[in-house]
């Protein structure tokens, strides 16, 4: 055996693992970790083909068929067992006391469903023009027959449509947040933590300060001051900002703990040594031996942002319609719950997908940040 084969196995002879391929080790015996990054990416291509998936487009209304309840599927009909499911049209009743409208099936016709079936038009990806939707049924738009998996909304809009749209700004609010909170707090975690003496002061004092406030009135008093006439990508981009001023504090005193603890080391001395400039050292040097803590920071970092964004928008200061989230859904569910919940239950279904969306991160961050921990014993 030659003595590059023997260099590259450990005492016991098995081959020797790169410090990547022992955190990948570990974090896929993270049983919880693994089912979290799983769900992390069911529903980040959710939100990637919500136009092909969703049976209609988030803006598609039925006016009369306003907080119709979800639709019920048949596999069995006077025949028997029906090979091809089936749904029947609404008829709608007004009750003359209550001046409530109740919906029930008419059984007269019915209206087979299909996969790949046609529908409202969308550009998929944004790049080509296509009206087939992954499932639907072939009905007139006008036609009370309409498939409402998971009922309706206040404009007759199909509820889960809604929410595989809301998918895009809901978990994508997070990761481009963090982005942006990366840059800042490498930036000043990284200054702070090289340079130390007056300039780490300034950065701490000011780290302090944004602190020491509430975060959800400073979110709240911030989001106000979005100027009404802002289209919804600009709103969105603006919330991101606010997310992203305000959550880069954290991660900033993380790194700083760790540059200060590596600034001595012989490679930082031997970079200084040759005349490396300090800005060089701290992006090439520093910061790349801080990966690992900074991915499972920012992962643990992205729940906080869905949950912000999810208030802002359940309390009406956050993303705006025509654009649809699972918080601004869950804005129906607080009109519907000022009425009377029992009628529409259907309309707290959004709050699943934020509850689901928020533990899949967080036991995906926790699988990380176990998997990266030198001294775990996985």
């Amino acid at each position: 055996m030659s003595k590059s084969t023997t260099s590259q196995r450990t005492d016991q002879g098995r081959p020797s693992l790169t410090q990547r391929q022992i955190i990948w080790r570990r974090f896929k015996r993270h049983r919880l970790g693994v089912i979290g990054t799983v769900i992390v990416l069911l529903l980040s291509l959710i939100a990637v083909f919500a136009d092909f998936l969703s049976p209609y487009t988030y803006d598609s209304e039925h006016r009369t068929l306003a907080y119709a309840p979800p639709t019920p599927i048949h596999f069995f009909d006077e025949n028997g067992a029906s090979f091809r499911p089936f749904i029947y049209a609404y008829k709608q009743t007004r009750d003359l006391i209550s001046n409530r409208v109740s919906f029930s099936e008419d059984t007269s016709t019915k209206y087979y469903l299909s996969f790949f079936a046609k529908g409202d038009p969308y550009r998929l990806l944004g790049l080509f023009d296509t009206d087939i939707h992954f499932f639907g049924v072939q009905t007139p738009k006008d036609s009370k027959a309409q498939l409402f998996l998971f009922g309706s909304d206040t404009f007759g809009r199909d509820l889960l449509s809604r929410i595989l749209f809301g998918a895009r700004v809901s978990m994508a609010i997070g990761p481009v947040s963090i982005v942006f909170s990366l840059f800042l707090g490498a930036l000043f975690g990284g200054l702070s933590g090289f340079y130390g003496g007056w300039i780490d002061m300034i950065i701490q004092r000011i780290i302090e300060i944004l602190q020491s406030f509430p975060a959800l009135p400073l979110f709240l008093a911030l989001s106000a001051t979005l100027p009404s006439h802002w289209s919804s990508t600009a709103v969105f981009f603006g919330i991101v900002l606010i997310f992203s001023l305000i959550g880069w504090t954290g991660l900033a005193r993380v790194l700083r703990g760790q540059i200060l603890s590596l600034r001595e080391s012989e490679y930082v001395l031997a970079a200084k040594a040759m005349g490396t400039k300090n800005l060089r050292i701290i992006f090439k040097h520093l910061l790349p031996n801080t990966l690992t803590t900074v991915i499972v920071t920012a992962t643990l970092g992205i729940p906080g942002a869905i949950m912000g964004e999810s208030a802002l928008s359940f309390l009406g200061l956050g993303i705006r319609d025509p654009m649809t989230s699972w918080g601004l859904l869950l804005f129906d569910f607080l009109s519907s719950m000022m009425t009377n919940l029992r009628f529409h239950p259907w309309l707290m279904i959004p709050g699943l997908f934020i509850i689901v969306a928020v533990l899949a991160y967080n036991f995906m961050g926790d699988a990380l940040r176990d998997a990266a921990d030198p001294f775990s014993n996985n």
